[in-house]
């Protein structure tokens, strides 16, 4: 019976155990089942958040890499337009050497009477300094050109720092103000010295000290060669222009003050010598883009200014061969090709423009921050200066070596003096046009050939590529040309002093 009994409890036990698993079977599957998706959902999260996550550091990879190419290009860019070329260490040098010879005193004396604008006189006194050195004569300060187009009544002592003058140069010529009294009324030899004359030629000229206590010297530009002479001649020449030939007081320290003004203004500034004056459009004979009024004008002035030889002028012929000065709206077209923004301030360095502020309205529309000595210093500041084109001159050479970018339309005296000047204090950025192949891309765009754009500034680019104011050494004389003819055709001395008063960093640095 107890037997039994156990049995029974054995056996409905055993039968419930079986009836619970049989019905826990659905909720294990539910369970495993949602455990399952759980998991799914859970880990697709995780990838989901780490491919976002790894989007996310792509796209900032991306965005910085493309920032740090912007930042790049934008530096490339801001080089090509505004930093001075590579100087490979070139530095100034224009001590005299070992075999220097000091001037002897004497009793022999030189008198000039400079000819031309302020850079025509300037180079032509460098000159007439190395010419007294070389004939061993004393130098009466040379009297300044007042016939000229500008008819400006300045003195020297106007404005050079004649003291300066005087004392900078004591041991290479001895200079005095005036011809002393026992001197003043005794004849002089009165002398046209050649062009480009070497130092051979001015030692044989000696032979008139042999007659006269006196020579005059009717002009003094170009009056030495460029190439050929000692090198001691040629530092003698630098020398006195860009360390005796210092301008007076007032005009450098107004000049400076200006040169101030526009850095804090713009930071940095182009200084355009912007040779669109009646003289030199009268002078050259070019009329491209006048009216036959104002055509007739320049052909009239031309032909009743003696001393301007050619008076029968071809003017499309001028513009073809790259002889004329760039309009105001060919300039803004090539700084705009060459990569400038709208937002560069340019500082006109020039005289009064020929047919007024109308001209420059379309170089106004491309770089409408356009700036005038009148509009930068006050009318107090300029009131010794109005009426003297020299003075007003001296002010824009300051400027324009001063200025990040030097950038001429004409190649005339004070264009090639300035780029001489910069290439001298480390050959700071100088653009100078080719005007003969900008004008074949202009009348393209005229005739519709072509528009300004991404293709024409690329021409623009690569036709300046090299005349950015990079070292080189003075280039000869033209292929095939002989005698004088060829002095013509060379490089001036002051446009390129390399290699003899730039110096490469073998040779001991002048300070």
């Amino acid at each position: 019976m107890v037997k039994h009994r156990s049995s029974s409890r054995s056996s409905s036990s055993s039968s419930s155990a079986r009836f619970f698993s049989v019905k826990a079977i659905p909720l294990y599957l539910i369970f495993i089942f949602a455990f399952t998706i759980w998991f799914l959902v859970f880990t697709s999260r995780n990838i989901q958040t780490d491919d976002q996550s790894q989007d996310h550091q792509q796209h900032h990879q991306h965005r910085d890499s493309r920032k740090n190419l912007q930042e790049k290009t934008s530096e490339d860019l801001d080089s090509q337009l505004w930093t001075p070329p590579f100087s490979y260490g070139l530095h100034p040098c224009v001590k005299p050497s070992s075999r220097y010879k000091e001037f002897i005193e004497s009793d022999r004396y030189i008198t000039v009477r400079s000819n031309g604008g302020l850079n025509q006189m300037r180079t032509g006194i460098a000159d007439m300094v190395a010419v007294a050195h070389i004939m061993n004569a004393t130098l009466v300060i040379p009297e300044l050109d007042k016939r000229s187009f500008w008819r400006d009544s300045s003195v020297f002592s106007d404005i050079f720092d004649e003291e300066h003058f005087i004392e900078s140069l004591s041991r290479d010529v001895k200079v005095v103000k005036k011809l002393p009294k026992e001197v003043e009324s005794l004849p002089r030899a009165r002398k046209h010295f050649t062009s480009w004359a070497s130092v051979g030629y001015y030692e044989e000229m000696t032979h008139l000290w042999k007659e006269y206590k006196v020579i005059h010297v009717a002009k003094s530009d170009s009056r030495l060669a460029n190439n050929d002479l000692p090198i001691d001649i040629q530092r003698l020449r630098c020398r006195v222009l860009y360390r005796g030939l210092r301008f007076s007081p007032a005009i450098e320290s107004l000049g400076q003050k200006l040169v101030e003004r526009l850095k804090s203004r713009a930071g940095r500034f182009i200084a355009l010598h912007l040779r669109y004056e009646k003289d030199m459009l009268a002078f050259t004979g070019c009329t491209y883009g006048l009216t036959d009024a104002e055509s007739e004008e320049l052909r009239v002035m031309r032909e009743s200014t003696s001393h301007w030889k050619i008076k029968s002028i071809n003017s499309t012929e001028q513009r073809v061969e790259g002889l004329c000065p760039l309009t105001p709206k060919e300039v803004g077209i090539l700084l705009k090709g060459l990569g400038y923004p709208e937002s560069t301030v340019i500082y006109i360095a020039a005289g009064e423009i020929y047919g007024g502020d109308d001209r420059l309205l379309e170089l106004k529309s491309r770089f409408p921050n356009l700036v005038f000595k009148e509009t930068l210093a006050g009318e107090e500041e300029l009131e010794g200066f109005t009426g003297h084109a020299t003075k007003t001159a001296a002010l824009d050479y300051i400027i324009s070596v001063e200025s990040d970018v030097f950038v001429p339309s004409h190649s005339g005296n004070m264009a090639r003096a300035v780029e001489g000047h910069r290439r001298f204090l480390g050959h700071r950025r100088t653009i100078t046009p080719d005007r003969k192949g900008l004008v074949k891309l202009f009348d393209k765009v005229e005739r519709g050939q072509m528009k300004e754009g991404a293709k024409f500034s690329n021409l623009v680019k690569a036709m300046h590529q090299d005349r950015q104011g990079a070292p080189r050494r003075r280039k000869g004389p033209a292929q095939g040309i002989k005698g004088r003819a060829r002095f013509r055709t060379e490089e001036a001395f002051y446009e390129n002093p390399y290699p003899e008063c730039i110096c490469s960093s073998k040779e001991h640095k002048e300070p």
